[in-house]
């Protein structure tokens, strides 16, 4: 008997346009011969499934059900496809885990943990890992931009501190940006890191496990034609992404164990992507942030790193899914 999965998509924040890009790409690579599928969208409507002739009804909320022409389906696992809320900072992962359903994502502490960017390099750093020098702050405690300069170096990097796909961050060469910077960050979140640039080549690595086992994806370089990896240069074409990397086997060895070092000491599940800049000066990894649900659609890089490895994406998406039954 075929599995049932859910397959949920949509989300409550600006990143639901991804999770949907992202949906398609999973969606048309799960193995049908081992899955039934279910397509649930989660928005600020309410909780919907799509029904294969397009229909919508709403999810019975006690349960995690759906109506499927008369017939009540419960299901065996989800298959977790939305980026931001309420699918990357642990909600969600709470919700299944008092329905005892299981879910292909890191569970609600290490979501919720690592998408406060944050706290993310706070534990990683205590942990050993190399991370940038960092300013948290919040809307209700304003802080000067000269207090701000006064402890960290130009140029900075200023970003919303929950969120993801680059939305609402600005990179700060002159201390006269400072306050635009700010302004646009605090219109997206009411937490705020200034981080200091670090300079190097930037680097984006997919890590899951297999059967019990860490494995480390292909590694991608990523160079933008931006000031930065915006959100343009991620999903409208304005970078260059090398997968596998063009890289010296020291350099390699060291991206590929900081992460999963990093998998390892925030406890991650599922598939994960890693992103570091390799400093010019130091010569080590310096892990930026964590993306416990990254993207899966055709403009993103864990597909390309998957195929890169040598799997095809629906062998990938059965191990994913294989291991949230573990």
């Amino acid at each position: 008997m075929k599995q049932r999965i859910a397959l949920v998509t949509g989300g409550l924040s600006g990143e639901a346009q991804i999770s949907y890009k992202s949906a398609v790409t999973v969606g048309n690579n799960i193995d049908r011969q081992k899955y039934e599928v279910y397509r649930i969208d989660i928005n600020a409507e309410g909780w919907w499934y799509e029904a294969a002739n397009g229909e919508k009804s709403k999810v019975n909320r006690d349960d995690f059900s759906v109506n499927d022409n008369g017939n009540k389906i419960n299901f065996d696992a989800v298959l977790l496809c939305i980026h931001g809320t309420p699918g990357e900072d642990g909600k969600l992962q709470g919700y299944f885990d008092m329905l005892k359903l299981p879910y292909t994502s890191c569970d609600a502490a290490t979501s919720a943990l690592t998408f406060n960017k944050r706290y993310t390099v706070a534990v990683a750093a205590f942990g050993g890992i190399h991370v940038a020098r960092s300013l948290h702050l919040f809307k209700h405690s304003p802080v000067a931009a000269e207090e701000i300069l006064a402890q960290l170096s130009l140029p900075v990097f200023v970003k919303p501190n929950n969120g993801g796909s680059s939305i609402g961050m600005s990179k700060v060469n002159e201390a006269a940006e400072l306050p635009a910077a700010l302004d646009k960050a605090f219109k997206e979140d009411d937490q705020v890191l200034v981080e200091e640039f670090i300079s190097g080549r930037e680097f984006t690595i997919g890590v899951f496990k297999n059967k019990g086992t860490i494995m480390v994806l292909p590694i991608t370089e990523i160079v933008t034609k931006n000031e930065f990896f915006d959100f343009e240069a991620k999903y409208q074409g304005k970078s260059e992404e090398t997968t596998p990397a063009l890289i010296d086997a020291n350099m390699k060895k060291q991206l590929e164990a900081a992460a999963e070092n990093v998998y390892e000491l925030l406890n991650c599940r599922g598939v994960v992507r890693i992103d570091f800049i390799y400093n010019d000066k130091t010569k080590q990894p310096y892990m930026l942030e964590v993306n416990t649900v990254p993207g899966q659609s055709e403009a993103s890089v864990i597909p390309q790193q998957v195929k890169a490895m040598g799997w095809s994406l629906q062998a990938f998406y059965s191990a994913v899914i294989e291991q949230a039954f573990s």
